[in-house]
């Protein structure tokens, strides 16, 4: 059932705290856009800071602790990815000083990580800002379950989808386009050599003139010949014919099967139980290795012959 306009302030609050937490998810990557009076403080840091105001909102407990892992991860990833190595250790700092940490271990990985300027270390990938977008759009599918009626909330919804599509496009094109380790080298050297690979492995994805898109391989306009075949000719390519015709009718015959004592059994069987002339009904009871009705009923006089049945 849908709230009404007599709204709690609780409830109103609540929902204004996950639409500005959203706010700052999208402009995750944006180091540049200031959500906090402190500068340092960059979008994703400060969505850290109102995650924890959101617990109750959260039905699943382990995909609160994900988001906030995935939080304090892209805050140091994003700086490691835009060049800002200091940045990267500022935001380490921050958390220990403001938030602390879930796990001890990921203090000192993540700090380890910072030190030895590894941008692309496989634990950073694992855990990715397309991650972190997929996991909040999981508990925002969660919660408007629950609020079906709130179109802040869903309006919210759609613009982080646009996000997590557009995120998604550039994880392919970095995949694609650029280094998976580096050397220990500094910010500049890093850079540039990271330009020119990019630019070297770039792939042209479509054609830029109509005539890459198709070229012939001739120009020239298609044309019949016609010529007169003589006799002799005519009729060598035909006796040539006929005898490859046989040499493949040759090779194509199999050879006759032959009736082992099992298969007379089975036939013996089959027509004592369903009687003569019912082959069909035979072939459905015992395997006789692909015969037909038609063989059945010849073998059958065979045996009659030979006087082995009466």
């Amino acid at each position: 059932m849908c709230q009404g306009s007599s709204l709690k302030g609780e409830v109103h609050d609540e929902k204004m705290m996950i639409s500005a937490f959203l706010a700052r998810v999208m402009h995750g990557k944006q180091l540049d856009v200031q959500f906090e009076e402190d500068a340092r403080v960059m979008p994703l840091m400060s969505a850290a800071k109102i995650w924890p105001n959101l617990e109750d909102t959260v039905a699943d407990k382990s995909l609160f602790k994900n988001v906030t892992i995935l939080l304090l991860v892209q805050s140091v990833a994003v700086c490691m990815e835009k060049g800002q190595i200091s940045s990267a250790s500022s935001a380490l700092k921050w958390f220990e000083n403001n938030h602390g940490f879930p796990q001890q271990n990921l203090r000192v990985k993540l700090s380890t990580i910072v030190t030895q300027r590894e941008i692309y270390h496989p634990f950073l990938t694992s855990f990715s800002f397309s991650r972190l977008l997929e996991t909040v759009q999981s508990y925002l599918d969660a919660f408007l379950e629950k609020n079906p009626c709130d179109y802040l909330l869903k309006a919210a919804t759609k613009m982080l989808q646009t996000s997590q599509n557009m995120e998604g496009l550039e994880d392919a094109e970095t995949e694609d386009s650029c280094p998976s380790e580096t050397a220990n080298v500094s910010t500049e050297d890093r850079k540039r050599e990271e330009n020119t690979v990019c630019l070297r492995t770039k792939r042209k994805l479509l054609p830029t003139k109509m005539t890459d898109l198709w070229k012939p391989d001739s120009c020239k306009k298609p044309f019949v010949s016609v010529r007169r075949i003589p006799m002799s000719e005519l009729s060598q390519m035909t006796s040539q014919k006929s005898v490859d015709t046989k040499k493949n009718n040759k090779k194509t015959r199999k050879a006759p099967q032959k009736w082992t004592s099992q298969l007379d059994k089975y036939l013996k069987k089959g027509v004592k139980q369903h009687g003569q002339g019912k082959w069909s009904r035979i072939l459905m009871d015992y395997d006789f290795e692909g015969r037909t009705g038609t063989m059945l009923k010849d073998r059958w006089r065979v045996l009659m012959r030979a006087n082995e049945v009466s």
